[in-house]
This record gives structure tokens, C-alpha cells and sequence, in this order.
């Protein structure tokens, strides 16, 4: 009986120093990582250029230039329907935001899902039209 006691200890001491030994380096490890994360300088994290984080910002409402932000209601479409109706028949994607209008191209599929709806462009603008690279949510 005293054998089979002194093996129980050994075995619960050895795990009891294995996890305290693990968690003692996972503290060390995570406060390491933290203080090079906030020693390193933003200068030196590498963005690629022309991302959309860095690309002028449109807000407004994305519709379409045949109908602008005005869609005939007796037809009873949402505006969401009616600009995709107008797309189909050849109008192009445009944003309003008060009296400022301006043509869009570029990606579609998203500009689709986002018909009728106000939403946030980010995009390169040139005269009168904005290039697309993404669109979502106002905030």
C-alpha cells in the first residue's frame, strides 16, 4: 500500500511541475510578443500601395443614371429592384449624395448587392466618375 502512495505522489508532482512549468513559459511568451508588438514602429509595417484604406472615401446613395436617386414609385419596385432593373437595360451604377452625382464603374457583383442602399465607395475619382475598388456599410 505504501508503494502504490509513493507512486500516486510521484506522478501528481511531476504533472503539477509540468503545468506550472507551461504555463510559466506561455506568461513569458505572450508578454514578450506584446512588448516587441508595441516596440515595433508603424513606419515599419509594410502596406501595399493604393489600398482602399488609403483611397478617397464617397458616401451616398448607389443608384443608377437613368433614374438617379428619384425611382418611380407606381411601378412598384423597390428602389433596390428599380436600379437593377435600369442597370439590366443599360444604365450605369451611379452614387448620389445631395446635389453630387458621379458614374461608376467597376466592380459590379458588389455594387449590385448594394442597390438602392446607402453605402460608403472607396475608389480613385476622375472628374465626374469613381473607379470602384470596394464598397460597404456607412459607419
Amino acid at each position: 500500500m505504501k508503494l502504490n502512495r509513493s507512486w500516486l505522489s510521484l506522478l501528481t508532482f511531476c504533472t503539477s511541475a509540468s503545468l506550472a512549468a507551461a504555463l510559466a513559459l506561455a506568461i513569458l511568451f505572450t508578454g514578450a510578443a506584446v512588448v516587441f508588438a508595441a516596440a515595433t514602429p508603424a513606419s515599419a509595417v509594410a502596406e501595399e500601395p493604393n489600398t482602399p484604406a488609403q483611397q478617397p472615401v464617397f458616401s451616398g446613395i448607389i443608384t443608377d443614371t437613368q433614374c438617379g436617386a428619384r425611382h418611380d414609385e407606381q411601378s412598384g419596385k423597390s428602389p433596390s429592384e428599380c436600379t437593377l432593373a435600369c442597370v439590366r437595360s443599360g444604365a450605369k451604377f451611379s452614387l448620389v449624395d445631395g446635389d453630387k452625382k458621379y458614374a461608376l464603374e467597376g466592380n459590379v457583383d458588389d455594387l449590385s448587392k448594394w442597390a438602392g442602399q446607402r453605402a460608403t465607395i472607396a475608389g480613385t475619382r476622375s472628374g465626374d466618375t469613381i473607379k470602384v475598388t470596394s464598397v460597404g456599410s456607412q459607419h
